[in-house]
């Protein structure tokens, strides 16, 4: 079965590694944006091995406010020309959608607990 929550996550941790290659004089908001980034893919990883639906909800939710700042910080990249217009929704959008899997699972897993 296709994990889409764990492939976006990758695929969004992998972008901002490379976008952040590009950008000269940005050492503080590239360490941000990829740390942040990185966190939603490590902690989707982690909750598909949680001890308990308790803590698949904990490090989802986890994921979910580091998507929030991902987004966050691509604004500000994105505000201060940094990166272009199609960077910037490219990855936003990503960010939505991980975060709309990520409620959707929560909420999921709520119900069921």
């Amino acid at each position: 079965m296709k994990n889409y929550l764990l492939d976006y996550s990758e695929k969004l941790a992998v972008d901002i590694a490379e976008l952040c290659k590009n950008i000269s004089g940005e050492n503080n908001i590239c360490f941000q944006i990829k740390k942040s980034s990185s966190s939603v893919y490590a902690n989707i990883r982690e909750a598909n091995y949680g001890q308990s639906s308790a803590d698949m909800v904990a490090k989802f939710e986890i994921a979910l406010k580091e998507s929030n700042e991902t987004e966050g910080w691509l604004k500000i990249l994105y505000e201060t020309n940094v990166i272009s217009d199609v960077s910037f929704k490219e990855e936003r959008n990503l960010c939505g959608r991980i975060r709309r899997l990520l409620i959707s699972s929560i909420k999921t897993l709520k119900t069921k607990m």
